[in-house]
């Protein structure tokens, strides 16, 4: 996502558009998300998450809830593969769901998968990717936006702050989540992932739905957030 603990980086010079322009979507999609981006980001669950003030179990809980999410954005990867507007978007580099297997294994257990549950907030952000995968493919993109940049940006902060508070080896089980082995060079990519933002084949009325549609992503993760804090208040 670019949430919920992202920060697309910012446009290089070359990006910008010739005065007068309207800007690329890419720079209008973050621009108009912007509020309920820095919401997310700025959750409390999140601010004590990577403040160091909440356990490992708070963290393996949040990981469960992703697994969830990146299931529902992956598991319609093969559908929407020669889709003409996701089908771009749909790389095997940036893939999580095994990833997070691998972790929730180290976390719980071989058998982590016969206890997980989703909390409410993740039930319905799952249901609401599925829907967009299944219905409208530029809404499909807009999750896909907030999440995988998010995971290539501050995702990178969460890794940091669990290596470092929780002891896990770097970039090694427990973080591999974070991890885009697939990927040497992160800041190229989200540049060609942004141009291809940009050339998204839909029209304008089309573009600002999407953006709504981002809007909506980080309200979810807002809410999801709200549900894990309540389930992991601040301990002494």
């Amino acid at each position: 996502m670019e949430a919920p603990h992202p920060t697309p980086s910012t446009p290089e010079p070359s990006d910008a558009p010739e005065q007068g322009a309207p800007p690329p979507f890419s720079t209008a999609l973050r621009t108009a998300s912007h509020e309920q981006h820095t919401e997310a980001e700025n959750s409390s669950f999140m601010s004590r998450l990577l403040g160091g003030r909440l356990g490992v179990a708070a963290y393996r809980r949040y990981t469960e809830q992703l697994w969830f999410i990146y299931r529902a954005l992956e598991d319609v990867s093969p559908d929407l593969a020669a889709d003409p507007v996701a089908g771009p978007f749909i790389r095997p580099e940036l893939a999580r769901t095994a990833e997070l297997e691998r972790d929730l294994t180290h976390l719980s257990g071989p058998h982590w998968h016969t206890a997980v549950d989703p909390l409410p907030a993740t039930a319905v952000y799952a249901d609401r990717i599925a829907t967009c995968a299944r219905d409208w493919p530029a809404g499909y993109v807009a999750h896909h936006y907030t999440r995988y940049l998010g995971d290539l940006s501050g995702g990178q902060i969460i890794r940091g702050t669990a290596e470092k508070t929780w002891g896990f080896a770097r970039k090694g089980d427990g973080v591999r989540f974070y991890v885009f082995d697939g990927i040497d060079n992160p800041a190229a990519f989200k540049r060609a992932y942004r141009a291809r933002l940009d050339a998204l084949p839909v029209d304008d009325l089309e573009k600002q739905r999407a953006i709504d549609e981002c809007k909506r992503a980080f309200a979810l993760n807002s809410t999801l957030f709200r549900e894990l804090a309540e389930e992991f208040p601040l301990t002494a």
